[in-house]
């Protein structure tokens, strides 16, 4: 008796998902609980494993294909039978041929198996897919993170189609046939044909040649996901961004003076985030609409302080969750943004991890952005934008003094928040940052 496997739910608000690639093909044994396919969502990619041991018989639904919760993908047999092909017809003989020797083989370089074994256990499902499409050793493919990933593969792959490749031999040919002498019958030049005198062009012409230039690929789901969130927050939310600024000596400062014992005593760097996502915490405590979020007619205020910290992958923005944050210190605040941003860069983040976040922090300045409107994240109804730290000019009691300056947007829903809280939402984490030992007395 065969058994369906199918799409497993998948997540919160989580429905649909596109068939990446198939670990196993049909007629592949496989053990409980070996992974058989991979999906991708719009947040991550997860595996779907066998319940039981036994045969893949067949595959629903292909690789690319798009499925929902509950489809079916194969079907997978616990007896372990599989239909064996049939073997040739031998009722009619055919008269044997001889056969020729076979010529000599060239001797086959020894593969260290280990090291192979090794990249191919740092390398993701679908770089492994990649990789064979376009016949890669992995073990050539440079990659930065944990694991090899498919955009280190195709990096590889237009590495290799760029670099110059020698021309071939030239091929020998025959001499040409001689051609026979006739007498000239005119001295008179002749003229070409008017169908052969080349005529200047009005325009360009681009040669057919030029499409080899383009490439199109599909976007992945989680990018497609990405733009219809995007264009959605635009359209449904009344969105508006206000700004301040920031100056960063005091924090600065700070770091300056214990970044050496933080790292000894916690084994973690102090970086600005800490700071930031403190002064987060304190405003929307004393700004409750900010933590919010809209329910149809109704507005949901929440008690829980879980942040969204963005971080840019290869494969798109992804926000992971800093849950419980206002219990967070310095230390465990800094060590999990470290932990969440090392899993969003080698694709180990779980759905879990993206999920149920109260408010966003986004920091364009470490790209180099020196001021931008970040988009909402629905249904969050607040995000904020940090910003590059540059050496400024500013009036400081009555004098021009050079200060390390940030620019701070805040992004919100005006359904629920006014001009009022947002601008005052700002002011209260420029205080703040402007005076953080108020932080550390609050704790």
């Amino acid at each position: 008796m065969t058994i369906e496997i199918r799409v497993p739910t998948l997540a919160e608000s989580v429905v649909e998902a596109t068939v990446g690639q198939w670990l196993k093909q049909a007629g592949d044994t496989v053990s409980a609980g070996e992974a058989l396919v991979e999906l991708e969502t719009d947040k991550v990619n997860l595996e779907v494993s066998a319940e039981q041991a036994g045969v893949l018989v067949t595959i629903s639904a292909p690789e690319g294909a798009d499925v929902v919760v509950g489809d079916l993908l194969g079907m997978l047999d616990p007896s372990g039978d599989v239909a064996a092909p049939s073997a040739p017809s031998t009722s009619t003989t055919a008269p044997s041929v001889p056969t020729p020797p076979a010529p000599p083989v060239a001797p086959v370089p020894a593969v260290d198996v280990a090291s192979a074994s090794t990249t191919e256990e740092k390398a993701t499902p679908v770089a492994k897919k990649v990789a064979q499409a376009h016949g890669v050793d992995l073990a050539q493919v440079s990659y930065s993170g944990s694991r090899i990933t498919k955009d280190d593969v195709r990096s590889h792959v237009t590495q290799q189609q760029v670099a110059p490749v020698p021309a071939p031999p030239p091929i020998p040919t025959a001499p040409p046939a001689p051609v026979p002498q006739t007498p000239a019958l005119s001295a008179k030049p002749v003229a070409p044909p008017a169908s052969s005198v080349k005529q200047p062009a009005s325009h360009p012409v681009f040669e057919l040649a030029d499409r080899g230039r383009e490439e199109r690929v599909r976007l992945s789901r989680r990018r497609q996901t990405i733009a219809k969130r995007l264009v959605e927050a635009q359209q449904t939310a009344a969105m508006l961004t206000t700004f301040n600024e920031i100056d960063m000596s005091a924090v600065m400062d700070i770091r300056k003076r214990r970044k050496e014992n933080f790292v000894d005593k916690h084994g973690v760097r102090l970086g600005f985030m800490s700071f930031f996502v403190k002064a987060v915490v304190s405003a929307l405590k004393a700004f409750p609409p900010v933590n919010a979020s809209i329910d149809g007619s109704d507005v949901i205020y929440k008690q829980y302080y879980d942040i969204g910290i963005a971080v840019g992958a290869k494969e798109g923005l992804v926000v992971p969750v800093l849950r419980d944050a206002d219990r967070r210190n310095f230390a465990q605040i800094e060590g999990g943004i470290v932990e969440l941003a090392n899993r969003a860069k080698d694709g180990s983040l779980s759905l879990a991890d993206l999920q149920g976040g109260t408010f966003t922090v986004t920091n364009g300045g470490v790209f180099g952005s020196m001021l931008s409107t970040p988009i909402l994240n629905p249904p969050q109804v607040g995000i904020l934008g940090l910003h590059k730290i540059e050496q400024r000019p500013i009036a400081l009691n009555g004098e021009v003094v050079i200060r390390p300056m940030m620019y701070v947007a805040l992004s919100y829903d005006h359904r629920i928040i006014d001009g009022r809280e947002a601008v005052q939402f700002l002011v209260h984490i420029k205080s703040l940052m402007e005076d953080p030992e108020t932080m550390l007395l609050e704790g």
